[in-house]
């Protein structure tokens, strides 16, 4: 005789709500609910999940794949405010008032999404402190990461911006994969395509990073990467 338990497992373990890190206290049976109210959408490379002036009326979790988080200002330039992969998620503003998107979302290879009702997660909130303080903790995370962005691109030259940026995706390790195109990336930090390619090879030749083929990166010298990073501060 099987164990219903063990089959509910299963079954979550193969949905996104089993991903998002906001969801990681909820029981079995609480995440089983979430289940029943979330739908699975699937975008090929290119295309566009959201764009501004959307209605945000869900929360949308990304279970495979990648999305890019993008603007455009008056002027026609993109920024890029950040890229989603597996287990991060999009609308959490909306869960507090009905809004409208400002942003445009577009999937960066074949990605599935799952779009989960605000309803549903609103009364989660309310059951759950750990659900709300986690969302709210996320919120805060993100509007940092923003504030830092406009700060960087205001005051920073670009080779700073560069080495800030590489050091953060490398985080602990010495080996990065870039989650985006260069051209994306420089979108990201202010700056062309070329420039960006100009001063990787510039780091590379002064010895601070080895660049292999379109999007990894080696920090050859991340002491001397991190001086770089704080000149000008």
């Amino acid at each position: 005789m099987s164990c219903s338990c063990n089959r509910e497992d299963n079954i979550l373990s193969n949905t996104c709500v089993a991903k998002v890190p906001i969801f990681s206290k909820l029981s079995a049976k609480e995440l089983m609910e979430i289940a029943k109210v979330t739908t699975d959408k699937k975008f090929q490379k290119g295309e566009i999940i959201l764009l501004p002036g959307d209605t945000m009326d869900k929360l949308y979790v990304i279970h495979e794949g990648s999305v890019k988080i993008s603007r455009i200002s008056e002027s026609g330039k993109e920024q890029i405010i950040r890229i989603l992969g597996p287990g991060d998620f999009m609308g959490e503003l909306a869960l507090f008032a009905p809004r409208l998107s400002q942003n445009s979302a577009e999937a960066l290879e074949e990605t599935v999404v799952c779009e989960i009702e605000s309803k549903k997660i609103k009364e989660l909130m309310l059951q759950s402190s750990q659900i709300a303080l986690k969302i709210l903790e996320e919120v805060t995370q993100r509007l940092e990461k923003a504030e830092n962005l406009v700060e960087s691109i205001g005051l920073y030259d670009v080779e700073k911006r560069i080495a800030t940026i590489l050091l953060e995706l490398a985080k602990d390790n010495d080996e990065i994969v870039l989650p985006m195109s260069k051209k994306d990336l420089a979108a990201h930090i202010g700056t062309t395509q070329e420039t960006l390619s100009r001063k990787l090879t510039f780091f590379q030749d002064q010895g601070l990073i080895e660049l292999i083929g379109q999007r990894k990166i080696i920090i050859l010298n991340r002491e001397g990467l991190s001086l770089w990073d704080i000149k000008n501060q």
